[in-house]
Formats: C-alpha cells, sequence, structure tokens
C-alpha cells in the first residue's frame, strides 16, 4: 500500500511536486522546527568565518533542498528514461567502464550531499551486464525499506545491497565473472566501537568510517570519488573523480582521507546542499580518549581502576 500511493504521487510532474515541496519545506523550518538546532550548531562551528545572516541564508536553503530531495527521490519511481536523460548528466562514465572492461571492479565513494538517491541512476550509461551496487541500512519499517529499494532499482542492473551483505555479494560476482560497481556512502558517524580514524573536516575533529576502504583494498578497487552537483532545482551532475586503481600502494587510511577532503572543497563550495540534519559530531575525541581504547586493533571500553580495599 505504501509503495502504490508513493508510485502514485510519483506520476506528477516535478513542477507538482516541487509546490508540495515547498509547503512541506516552511512547515518544517517555520513551525515543526525541525532540528532546527542540529542544523545550526553544524553550520556555525563548520563555517566560524561566517555572519549570523550568511549561516541563516544557507539554513533557509537546506530546509528548501531537504525537502526537495524527499520528492525527488520518490519521483524516481516513475520517471521516464528521457526526463531522467534530461535532468541528471553524468560525467566519465567511460572511465568506469574502462576499468571494468580490463578486469577491475570499481567503487564510488560519496557523501550525504546533494540527493545521492540518484546515483541509483549511473547505470544508465553503463552496460547492462555491470551490476551497480548500491550499499544500504535496512530501515526498521518494512513498507518504508521496500519504498527504497525500488527507489534505487530504476535501473535494470541497479541492486540494492544491505551493508551486512556486501563482502558476500563481491565474492558472488567475482565468483560468477559480473563486473561491478559498488558506491560506498561514507560520511555518516561510526559507533564507538566503529572508531580507527580521526580526521580534520568541516572545521572539526571527526571520526570516520573505514571499513569501506578495508573492503576496498581487499578487492583490489579502482576507487573514485562521486561529486554529485545540483546547477539548478531539478536538475543534478555526477562526476567521477579518480582517488586511485591501486587501493593497496597508499597508506592506511588514505582512501578515506583524499575522500573527506574532496567532500569539503564540494560542500564548501556550495554547502546548502549536504545533510546538515544529521548530529555528525555528537561522538569528540575528547570522550572517545576518556572511555575507550585500542587493543590488538579493537576499540573496547577502559577499564575502570581497581578500587582500594
Amino acid at each position: 500500500m505504501v509503495y502504490k500511493i508513493f508510485y502514485l504521487i510519483s506520476l506528477l510532474p516535478l513542477r507538482v511536486l516541487y509546490g508540495f515541496s515547498d509547503v512541506l519545506s516552511f512547515l518544517a523550518y517555520y513551525v515543526v522546527r525541525y532540528r532546527r538546532k542540529i542544523v545550526w550548531q553544524n553550520l556555525t562551528t563548520s563555517f566560524p568565518e561566517k555572519s549570523p545572516k550568511e549561516i541563516k541564508t544557507i539554513e533557509k536553503r537546506f530546509y528548501r533542498w531537504f525537502t526537495d530531495y524527499f520528492f525527488e527521490a520518490i519521483k524516481l519511481l516513475s520517471i521516464s528514461e528521457k526526463e531522467l536523460n534530461r535532468r541528471f548528466t553524468i560525467t566519465n562514465s567511460d572511465e568506469i567502464e574502462y576499468c571494468m572492461s580490463h578486469g577491475q571492479n570499481v567503487a564510488a565513494i560519496l557523501g550525504h550531499y546533494c540527493n545521492w538517491e540518484w546515483l541509483s541512476c549511473a547505470g544508465k550509461d553503463l552496460p547492462k551486464n555491470r551490476m551497480i551496487g548500491l550499499i544500504y541500512h535496512p530501515l526498521y519499517n518494512k513498507a518504508f525499506d521496500d519504498l527504497f529499494c525500488r527507489i534505487r532499482s530504476h535501473e535494470s542492473n541497479s541492486k540494492p545491497i544491505p551493508k551486512q551483505d556486501i563482502l558476500r555479494q563481491l565474492i558472488t560476482n567475482k565468483r560468477d565473472g559480473t563486473m561491478s560497481f559498488f558506491g560506498y556512502i561514507s560520511d555518516q558517524a561510526p559507533k564507538w566501537e566503529n572508531i580507527h580514524c580521526w580526521l580534520p573536516f568541516l572545521n572539526h575533529d571527526t571520526p570516520v568510517f573505514t571499513g569501506g576502504e578495508k573492503i576496498m583494498r581487499r578487492m583490489n578497487d579502482a576507487v573514485y570519488y562521486a561529486e554529485l552537483t545540483r546547477p539548478r532545482r531539478g536538475y543534478y551532475s555526477l562526476t567521477y573523480k579518480l582517488i586511485t586503481k591501486q587501493p593497496n600502494e597508499l597508506p592506511e587510511f588514505e582512501i578515506t582521507r583524499r575522500f573527506f577532503r574532496m567532500l569539503e572543497e564540494t560542500i564548501r563550495h556550495e554547502p546548502a546542499y549536504y545533510l546538515w540534519s544529521h548530529n555528525r559530531w555528537k561522538r569528540t575525541h575528547e570522550e572517545f580518549n576518556r572511555r575507550f581504547e585500542i587493543v590488538n586493533g579493537k576499540v573496547v571500553p577502559k577499564k575502570e581502576p581497581a578500587k582500594k580495599q
């Protein structure tokens, strides 16, 4: 039922959907005040050089884009190939295909910037026998989990992959001789036990995921940064920028470092399209050092000193 409702909504022209988005944006910002404190804190600490007026402008533009994101994602349920090709352009797909045609699988690393759901359409410029793996965290609500899996399956060669099944799918692909292109959204906050690296990112000492890099090294993938930009409302451009074709020749965490530098450059160029409502910096280095230590490569809670008898 959930899918049927949103499919019917997706049949409306984008200009109508943007009308709904404008109303929802107004409600989210002025009435519900959805995560206003988190958004403001993230923006002011990320851009201390900007004035309150500049931050306010970015904040309002963020909320307008944030509700656009939802309706643009829903539109993927029914968008025609003609309209998709007009609204979504991809640069350097030939480099991705070159790697795969020469026997090297490809990993694209990206952040929660612009409409990342549209990466599910990356396969439109690639041969249909290439698997486009879209890694995701399954939602607790089964109806909405199914909805987003359908959104991410717009192209016939796109396959949503639950994050716990990544290695299993990659090994299966290797056994079957299927060349693949996997997308890793890698900028979210890791849990305490998964923090192995801290990097400077948007004026913060930031804990970062490194699991994706470990998989890329293990599979010897060619690694590209997938840079999404939004030239204007309703239009996106995707550009693949090479990070490395020899992941195991780089120092540990270097792929992750390069990714975050490139992502920050993208965000600073147009800040409004980043996911500022996410409480990205809730885990601090100071608290980590106070509560945890790394033993044999694993993050474990520090033992409390034994009490004197």
